[in-house]
């Protein structure tokens, strides 16, 4: 199930970006490339998935009935 993979990460800073929102949960997108250039793929306010700075996130661990209700359908 996509839920089970799901990972969340809370924003705690946005260095002038206004796609960010400090303190907000936002959906991890799995991208092996960007994490090994110190990226995260976001979903932003936009809706649409971009990389920031991993530097910008703390990764949540959440109970599975949290990632379910947090998960952006698709």
């Amino acid at each position: 199930m996509e839920n089970e993979n799901s990972e969340f990460a809370v924003c705690i800073r946005t260095e002038d970006c206004d796609d960010l929102e400090l303190r907000k949960i936002y959906q991890v997108l799995q991208d092996q490339q960007a994490a090994k250039e110190g990226y995260l793929r976001i979903i932003d306010e936009s809706g649409e998935d971009y990389l920031y700075p991993e530097s910008y996130f703390i990764i949540l661990k959440l109970p599975r009935e949290a990632r379910a209700a947090l998960t952006v359908a698709s």
